[in-house]
């Protein structure tokens, strides 16, 4: 494995950590916001926006070395993993750029019930998580789907 490829895949690595991690840290910042007096929503809004901006360009990172990973490992792109994961992918970035906006804006701006906003936030929240994990699985596991 050249230092080249080690490289790629650390930084790889290093940003599928950071596109899913701080959404775990996010599930308890919820169970804050379901109680929180409404002079602290701002900061939990807020927190919670960073933590979407960092997946966010830790997603760039991670789709730039995942096509430098493709070009440098050899693998054919209609690997059965690889179309799956693109898929996921795909269906990700359309989920990430409508689930979270939405209700935080709605939540800052005290439109709507606050439990129903966040019990929203909160299953928006599991389901990028898990399409994130079935990716995550898909790249660790390279499975042969057909």
């Amino acid at each position: 494995m050249s230092v080249f490829y080690s490289l790629i895949l650390f930084f790889h690595v290093l940003s599928a950590a950071l596109s899913i991690g701080p959404f775990f840290v996010l599930v308890p910042l919820i169970g804050k916001m379901r109680v929180a007096e409404a002079s602290f929503m701002d900061e939990h809004i807020s927190v919670f926006r960073s933590a979407v901006r960092i997946v966010k360009h830790a997603g760039h990172v991670l789709v730039a070395t995942g096509v430098l990973l493709m070009w440098r490992g050899g693998y054919p792109w209609s690997t059965s993993w690889v179309v799956a994961t693109i898929a996921v992918m795909f269906a990700s970035i359309f989920f990430l750029a409508r689930a979270f906006k939405p209700v935080l804006k709605n939540l800052s701006e005290g439109e709507g019930d606050r439990r129903e906003l966040v019990g929203l936030l909160n299953r928006k929240l599991w389901t990028y998580i898990a399409l994130l994990l079935v990716m995550l699985w898909f790249m660790v596991a390279k499975p042969n789907l057909w």
